[in-house]
């Protein structure tokens, strides 16, 4: 590996080491990897298409799952190719200013897919509780800013990553346990001092995630509040059921999340490397693939565009024939 004062240049590479003591099962375990990823991508593009064509899903609700959408795909193609080139063709080596560039991709949309999340609570906060302002109150150019600025939050925030991770000294090991370049796997390799990467790193993590998880959390303590004070239990059943597919979505997108941020930083040797990268490529495979599926079956409106589709592509066959 190069020399320390050599840490910035274009020549500097790192080693992905895929799953670390699962070397010899990387083919196997990319043919999960493989369709997860591939159905994920299909089912957002599919989602993104249906909320672009149907008239009746342009609405605040399927815009923010628009954003989740594009979030989700942007996060796993920054990462799941190089993790298929490691598990098909043995292709290790990344640097330095690839790994860079990946992990401020990685970070800054995982920060984004936080906030889309907390858009969407709030989203839910304002439909039932204030159902006659709804349309007044998240217009078009409204969601737009809200959109544009959780981008820009996470942008903003993770820009010193990669600046902090080239001013540091790296020695000798270049070896990343790890499919991608994650920021605290980088940052474990160099020979100085890390402590502000990782007190930055978790300042961060408090700024997105803390925040995001807050504004999620009082959102639906005002959502309880509100649907338990409804005289009927048919509107009460109503009511939750328009959460239960953003609810899902928090659950699928944050607990591996959590596992990999505990684990990066107070897991120690208490949680197996393979265990823990493999949850890492979950945490980026899982929503992609989940939440098409989930506010497929969960929103009515969505399933009924899809059968329109389904039905309208077999009468042209018909047709055709």
């Amino acid at each position: 590996m190069a020399s320390s004062n050599e840490t910035g240049q274009m020549f500097l590479r790192f080693i992905l080491s895929g799953i670390p003591g699962l070397e010899h099962a990387h083919v196997w375990i990319s043919f999960p990897f493989f369709s997860m990823y591939l159905i994920g991508m299909v089912g957002n593009c599919g989602l993104l298409y249906i909320v672009w064509t149907e008239e009746a899903l342009h609405r605040p609700m399927y815009y923010f799952l628009c954003m989740l959408s594009i979030t989700d795909m942007v996060r796993g193609t920054s990462t799941m190719p190089k993790a298929f080139c490691i598990f098909w063709l043995n292709l290790k080596e990344i640097d330095f200013s690839s790994c860079l560039v990946q992990m401020y991709v990685v970070h800054t949309f995982t920060g984004m897919e936080s906030g889309v999340l907390m858009l969407m609570a709030l989203d839910r906060f304002v439909a039932i509780c204030y159902p006659l302002r709804y349309t007044t109150i998240l217009t078009n150019p409204i969601i737009v800013k809200a959109g544009l600025a959780t981008f820009l939050r996470g942008a903003v925030l993770i820009l010193p990553f990669p600046f902090l991770v080239r001013r540091l000294q790296y020695c000798g090991k270049n070896i990343i346990a790890h499919t991608y370049c994650d920021h605290m796997a980088v940052v474990k390799l160099a020979c100085s001092s890390i402590r502000v990467d990782a007190i930055y790193g978790l300042a961060v993590a408090l700024l997105i995630g803390g925040f995001d998880i807050f504004c999620i959390t009082v959102s639906y303590f005002m959502i309880l509040r509100a649907v338990v004070g409804l005289s009927s239990k048919e509107a009460r059943s109503k009511a939750f059921g328009t959460c239960t597919a953003h609810i899902c979505a928090i659950t699928v997108s944050y607990t591996p999340a959590f596992f990999t941020f505990f684990a990066h930083r107070f897991g120690g040797h208490s949680v197996a490397p393979h265990v823990h990268i493999i949850m890492a490529n979950l945490y980026l495979l899982l929503p992609p693939l989940m939440n098409p599926i989930v506010y497929g079956v969960k929103t009515k409106e969505i399933r009924e565009s899809v059968f329109r589709l389904f039905l309208k592509g077999k009468t042209l066959i018909v047709h055709g024939h």
